[in-house]
């Protein structure tokens, strides 16, 4: 038995090479103008106006994208038998005929998008009826409307993936879909859609994923489709959304309801999975400080649904209706580009799996986190852009941030921050203070400001964002303890007043230093980065340098930025060693460079591996007049030649000749009139003289 079925598996190892040796060599044989890999046959962008004849009669996927074929013939795929893929994308495709796919039987994926197929959709929709076998169709960019799409897509009982994105439908009928009953993935997106009728997704009760972004969408209500386990409502016009308030349970992971118009919190099934609810650029708010209610009974909305000649009534609750909902499985929550002006009581409370919280660009004005509220698996958490004076924490709630890894309080208007507050962060990475007033505390224990930051022995902090802080001068040992990769400290002039000597702590590890404006000038502080070995990434840009210090050690810099200084001249290391080896990105543009010191910018522009990314935007100064460097007419270094002249020397050498000659021609007169001068000037002076 045992040689029996080891003959069967050599007997089929044997025909399955055989049968890969023949298609390599049908393969090889083929001159036509597609290209051959297996049995797939890419003939895309070959000018066709038909499907090629010439292919392997086994090939089983057939790519014949942005072809000018206006028309599939009922004999266009007949000797291809085999195939499984098709695909026809930007095609001018007008009309498939009805017996296109008649010998097409393993036909399962067909992409047809970006073509003309509205038409004669009816011809086309005969022809996909054949299509028995059909998982995966593409009609995206087709110009279809609803009526022609329920067409196509009569009797298609075999989709499992349809895509009608980008096509012209206005409206959903409950009969657009009905005979879909195994599709599990739609895409609506980018289509004219503003109303969607009670029952037009009855039909699919296998639908796990539901794309309906960028639609005209005015509300969801009643949403009850419990099997859907993504919904994209994102980039319509909704004010509302809310789903079905019975018990049923919703298998729900992920809703995008971003980029809409919504007021208030959507009203989400009581039993949900949800794991991601994304609710950025709204317009929703809490408002029951406001809100002068009695009782609570005076704090409810009331809708009335009309289908036919059933109406409904749903009342909910404005307020309180997201404690509702059970988010114990919500792991991401994006509320920024909101109008938030605080968060309710006990918002976070049942939110226990939450990781990342976004609340960016809000109206948060305090922030009082509580006991009970902040979920203890809170990593990221962004807080960003909003108008906080105040962070305020609970008694004994110090170590709240134990397990955060990314906090962004930029943008803000906060003086300080909690005592302790980082204290106890032991997995935190990264940390952004940028645009706040705030104040480092003091190496020396003796003073005492209670409102300042400590960064000191937070172990696991690599990334430091302090730009426009206001800081003083850093004092020594700022940042003893940490391992920082990334530090800016952008916006603070003077910040290094008193030397690099601060960063001295962190420069083993320092990889990217931002230091844009913050005062360097001429015989200012020193920039010595000797010991700064792993830094890779330095801006000084937007201060006063004149020149720049040279790199001492084995610093190995990648990118620099020198825009927006008062240099003159190149840099003295343009073109040293150690530069053309490490770096590759250089900005050098809005200084005030001399035309006639640019002499390194030959050679630092031909180095290949180094990229001036703002070359076209370099100018210089000649004769007060601004040159583009790189279209410096050559003339200008026939005249900077002139110009470097010493004007002493030059009027020396040109006074020189003239002296010499009027010296010689004086010599020759007196040689000339000797004799006769001597006898006139003793005949005047009565000189006595022996001739």
């Amino acid at each position: 038995m045992e040689l029996l079925s080891l003959w069967l598996s050599l007997s089929f190892v044997v025909l399955v090479v055989e049968w890969r040796n023949e298609t390599r060599m049908a393969a090889a044989g083929y001159q036509g103008l597609c290209k051959l890999v297996d049995r797939v046959a890419d003939c895309q962008r070959r000018h066709l106006d038909s499907v090629p004849s010439d292919l392997p009669t086994d090939s089983v996927e057939l790519i014949l994208d942005a072809n000018p074929i206006k028309t599939l013939e009922h004999h266009s795929l007949l000797q291809y038998s085999h195939l499984e893929k098709l695909s026809l994308g930007n095609c001018e495709l007008k009309c498939i005929g009805r017996n296109t796919f008649q010998g097409s039987s393993n036909l399962d994926t067909l992409t047809l998008s970006n073509n003309f197929l509205s038409v004669n959709y009816t011809e086309s929709g005969a022809a996909l009826r054949s299509l028995l076998g059909l998982r995966k169709l593409d009609l995206s960019g087709n110009s279809l409307t609803e009526d022609m799409v329920a067409e196509m897509l009569l009797n298609l009982s075999s989709l499992e993936s349809l895509s009608l994105a980008r096509n012209a439908i206005m409206r959903l009928d409950d009969t657009v879909f009905q005979s879909l009953g195994r599709l599990q993935e739609l895409d609506l997106q980018r289509n004219y859609i503003f109303e969607i009728e009670s029952g037009a997704f009855d039909h699919l009760k296998w639908l796990r994923r539901l794309n309906l972004a960028f639609n005209h969408l005015p509300c969801i209500v009643n949403f009850g489709l419990t099997q859907l386990q993504v919904l994209n409502i994102s980039y319509n016009i909704l004010e509302w959304f809310i789903a079905d308030s019975g018990d049923a349970a919703f298998e729900l992971e992920t809703l995008d309801l971003s980029h809409n118009r919504l007021l208030f919190f959507p009203f989400l099934p009581q039993q949900n999975r949800l794991r991601t609810l994304l609710l950025m650029d709204n317009e929703m708010g809490f408002y029951r400080d406001l809100y002068n209610a009695s009782s609570p009974k005076d704090m409810v909305v009331q809708f009335l649904l009309s289908s036919g000649n059933v109406t409904n009534v749903t009342t909910v609750n404005l307020w309180e209706e997201f404690a509702l909902s059970d988010l114990s499985a919500l792991h991401f929550l994006d509320l920024s580009q909101n109008q938030l002006r605080y968060l309710p009581d006990g918002f976070l409370r049942n939110m226990t799996s939450l990781s990342h919280l976004n609340l960016n660009q809000n109206c948060l004005q305090t922030l009082y986190i509580q006991e009970d509220d902040p979920p203890h698996s809170l990593s990221d958490l962004n807080l960003g852009q909003n108008q906080l004076s105040e962070l305020r924490v609970a008694p004994r709630l110090t170590s709240f941030l134990r397990n955060l890894r990314y906090f962004n309080l930029s943008s803000n208007q906060l003086q300080g921050v909690p005592p302790g507050l980082f204290t106890n962060t032991s997995n935190i990475t990264t940390i952004d203070l940028s645009h706040n007033q705030i104040t480092l505390c003091p190496h020396s224990k003796k003073v005492s400001q209670p409102a300042c930051v400590d960064f000191r022995n937070i172990t696991s902090l690599r990334s430091l964002f302090l730009e426009n802080c206001g800081l003083a001068a850093l004092e020594e040992r700022t940042f003893r303890g940490t391992s920082l990769t990334h530090l800016d400290l952008s916006g603070n002039r003077g910040v290094l007043l008193r030397g690099i000597t601060p960063l001295q702590d962190i420069a083993p590890t320092l990889q990217v230093l931002s230091l844009r404006d913050i005062g360097l000038y001429p015989n200012g502080t020193e920039l010595d980065f000797f010991g700064f070995g792993n830094l890779r990434y330095l801006d000084v840009s937007t201060n006063s340098l004149t020149s720049f210090p040279q790199f001492w050690g084995n610093l190995e810099l990648q990118t620099l930025d020198l825009r927006r200084n008062r240099l003159t001249a190149l840099p003295q290391w343009a073109g040293s060693e150690q530069l053309k080896k490490s770096l590759r990105v250089l900005y050098l543009s809005q200084n005030p460079y001399d035309c006639c010191w640019l002499e390194g910018w030959g050679p630092l522009h031909s180095l290949k591996t180094l990229l001036i990314e703002d070359k076209g935007a370099v100018t210089c100064n000649f004769s007060s007049n601004i040159f583009r460097v790189v279209e410096l007419p050559e003339n200008i270094s026939q005249d900077c030649k002139w110009e470097r002249v010493d004007i002493g020397l030059l009027y020396l050498v040109l006074i020189l000749p003239t002296c010499l000659t009027l010296l010689v021609a004086c010599v020759v007169i007196f040689l000339t009139f000797k004799k006769p001068l001597l006898q006139v000037v003793k005949s005047r002076c009565h000189w006595s003289s022996i001739y």
